[in-house]
């Protein structure tokens, strides 16, 4: 496997506090920790052995780390801790009692929610991890990304395509069934094509519901466990603007625009095309996602519409605006979300991200080519 220098400062931070590393199935978190701690004490709980002998006994994880003579130089990692919940008691003690550091990970936390919460809470800082962005993979391949995505694994497979399809089964067997998220897991499986379809639009509950052939309620309850296992999230509307009334129903993005194909029945992404542009916006929200995260910046990311039809992709905060277009050279008719957003707030900037060759200026805009925004985003040229 291609190793990634990834953006996280694990090893830094790791050093100060105990940590909480979330990010969905295959991620890297594995293979990022055993990289930067390889002589740290590791405990896989998806290995059926470790698993095993740890939830019949907990505390051996304690016993095992007395035999340090002091205490452990390396943080304890413990490896899909959702899989054991009962082990924040001992972690909790360890940290505080014997001051030890652990980085303990999940691709779910939602079994966590309340006991990492309210044992772990002051004691561990909660980090995430991505798919690879761009300013982790050197001379990225765009038109790879937007069609396979940038899972570690899937963006180096020589059959991308397969391995997509793999991972989909994977995750309904592994963390939806295994753990019984859904009781029915033929209506969930539905319910994600049809999710996929809607990727980046509006979450209309009832349309989806009628789509999916499940119940609206289901629905609802469906985005919940997307969210809760890190398979999607919500991009909530902006609604400060006066003049125009904004839509206030927020949208759902899948966290790789490869998973969101697959599921979509999506076999080839080509410039020129809607689906190029649609696909070419999801992935731009995926990095400003990873972007926020990684940086610990903790302005909002929204979208805006107002209910007369402009609107905006994104807006960092409520002064920096970015539009996606996927066309070959921006015009001023692509202009009018921005302008009519920014005379409802002040905005710094104003920018549209297209597939211009060149950087250039329009009334007040910034026309970027993809790579240059991106570069300038994890830059910091927009905090």
């Amino acid at each position: 496997m291609t190793y990634y220098k990834r953006y996280l400062k694990l090893k830094e931070e790791s050093r100060q506090k105990s940590l909480l590393l979330f990010g969905p199935r295959q991620t890297g978190k594995t293979y990022l920790l055993k990289k930067l701690f390889p002589k740290a004490p590791f405990y896989n709980l998806l290995l059926a052995d470790t698993f095993l002998k740890i939830s019949q006994r907990p505390q051996i994880i304690r016993e095992e780390l007395l035999s340090y003579e002091e205490k452990c130089p390396y943080p304890v990692i413990i490896d899909e801790i959702q899989k054991l919940p009962v082990l924040l008691e001992e972690v909790h003690h360890l940290i505080e009692e014997k001051g030890h550091h652990f980085i303990l990970t999940g691709s779910s936390p939602r079994k966590l929610k309340h006991g990492a919460a309210d044992l772990l809470g002051g004691r561990a800082w909660t980090r995430h991890l991505f798919p690879l962005v761009s300013r982790e993979i050197p001379d990225y391949d765009l038109n790879r990304i937007l069609n396979y995505g940038a899972i570690p694994s899937i963006y180096n497979s020589a059959c991308p395509d397969k391995d997509l399809a793999a991972y989909v089964g994977n995750y309904l067997k592994e963390e939806i069934q295994a753990e019984g998220l859904a009781r029915k897991i033929e209506n969930f499986s539905r319910f994600l094509q049809t999710a996929s379809l809607f990727n980046a639009e509006l979450t209309n509950f009832a349309n989806i519901a009628s789509d999916a052939g499940v119940p609206a309620r289901t629905v609802a309850e469906y985005f919940r466990i997307l969210q809760d296992t890190l398979v999607g999230s919500l991009l909530e509307p902006f609604v400060k603007s006066k003049k125009r009334k904004a839509i206030v129903t927020a949208k759902f993005y899948f966290f790789d625009v490869g998973v969101c194909n697959v599921l979509a029945g999506r076999k080839e992404i080509r410039p020129k095309t809607e689906l190029f542009g649609k696909v070419l916006e999801h992935f731009i929200f995926t990095e400003l996602k990873a972007y926020l995260s990684y940086t610990q910046d903790n302005r909002p990311l929204y979208f805006w519409r107002s209910k007369s039809g402009y609107e905006v992709d994104f807006l960092l905060g409520d002064d920096v605006a970015v539009e996606v277009k996927a066309a070959e050279m921006a015009t001023e008719r692509h202009l009018s979300g921005l302008k009519a957003l920014s005379e409802e707030v002040p905005l710094r900037k104003m920018i549209v991200v297209s597939m211009d060759q060149f950087p250039r200026k329009l009334r007040g805009v910034d026309i970027l080519p993809v790579k240059v925004f991106l570069q300038k985003l994890w830059s910091n040229v927009y905090k």
